[in-house]
Order: C-alpha cells, then structure tokens, then sequence
C-alpha cells in the first residue's frame, strides 16, 4: 500500500499501479467488484446508475454491465457538454450506439438529442478514481470534475441523492489522504477485496 506523499506524485504513481495490472487481474477485479456491488442494498434499490466507461487502467465497469442485464437498471454515462463547462452530465448508455473520444481521451455516447441528465436526477453513481483511503477520500485525475458536479451535497444533511460509490482496485488504496475542503467524500468504495464505509 502506497504511503501518503504529493499528490501530484502519488497521483503519478497510482495510475502506473493501476495500468500493470495484467488483463487477467483486471478482469477478476472486476468481477469481484460486480458480484459485491450486487449485494449492495444501496446497488440493488437503485433504478437510475450513473457508471464510467473505463480507461487509463480504471476498473473495467463491463462486468458490473453484464451482471445487471436481467435487472432493471437504467444506466447513465457521464459527459462534457461545452468546453467551458466544467461539469459532467449524464447520458442513458446503450452499448449499441456509436461513441466517440473526448478531449481527455475517454469514450462517451456520440448521440446526445436532449437526452441529457443532472447527476440529481440518479440514483447512485460509481463513481472512479485514482487514489482512495478506508475513509472513503478519494483524489480523482485533477481535473475536479466530480467535486464541481457533486459540490452541492456538502451543503445538504438529510436528502443525498446520489448515493456515491468508489470502485476501484484495491491496489489504489494509500493509507491516509488529507482531503480539500471542496472534495466531496463517498459514501462507500467497493474493490476486489474489501468494501469501505465512510463514518458520517
């Protein structure tokens, strides 16, 4: 397990871990993340998902796909709308429909149509990451999209929605992160082998 260090640096280092992980190790993480989530009451009561499409070396979230065709699960994916918004949005994903790459080299649906979503209007949402610790922090790429999008839960006690999980390989776990004021933390992390809950 990583020790606390830069976050620059320790972000640097976590995605490297990540990418060596062979594709035999990817896809028992993933897996193993699937068959936890579905156990999740959290996972199971909720219709509208918000879930990434994975790149960089993220969990591979096709498996969590796989597992809930039978079950009625609406997922959404997330998107940029305009450069200058630097908020994510999210779109209904149909694995049929075309996808293009967007400026940070992750895919997302290539139709839009007005179909696009508030991350209020999900759920849950599984949410990635680079780094995390047991108390449910998280540091993302950098870019502070999921903090800008989801700043509106620091101010509300009672009604949260989304519910926030992390999934992830548990070879990104570190042992402390200091969090920004302005980080949202999860609710839960979900990885190969262990489930994390945050201490409200």
């Amino acid at each position: 397990m990583p020790s606390p260090r830069a976050p620059k640096t320790l972000r640097q280092q976590l995605r490297l871990t990540r990418r060596a992980l062979t594709p035999q190790q990817q896809r028992t993480h993933s897996e193993g993340v699937a068959i936890e989530l579905s156990r999740l009451k959290p996972f199971r009561n909720a219709t509208r998902i918000g879930i990434y499409l994975a790149a960089d070396g993220e969990l591979d979230t096709a498996a969590i796909l796989k597992i809930s065709r039978s079950r009625r699960k609406d997922f959404h994916v997330p998107v940029l709308r305009r450069p200058r918004d630097r908020k994510l949005w999210f779109l209904p994903y149909d694995p049929t429909e075309p996808q293009r790459i967007n400026r940070y080299g992750i895919p997302e649906p290539a139709l839009r149509n007005g179909r696009l979503r508030l991350a209020q209007q999900m759920d849950l949402l599984l949410v990635p990451l680079v780094g995390f610790d047991a108390r449910c922090h998280r540091i993302g790429m950098g870019g502070g999209y999921y903090d800008r999008t989801l700043s509106y839960l620091r101010y509300r006690h009672h009604w949260q929605r989304p519910v926030l999980i992390g999934i992830a390989h548990e070879c990104q776990r570190v042992e402390q992160l200091e969090p920004n004021p302005w980080d949202v933390p999860l609710d839960l992390i979900v990885t190969e082998a262990a489930i994390y809950r945050r201490n409200r």
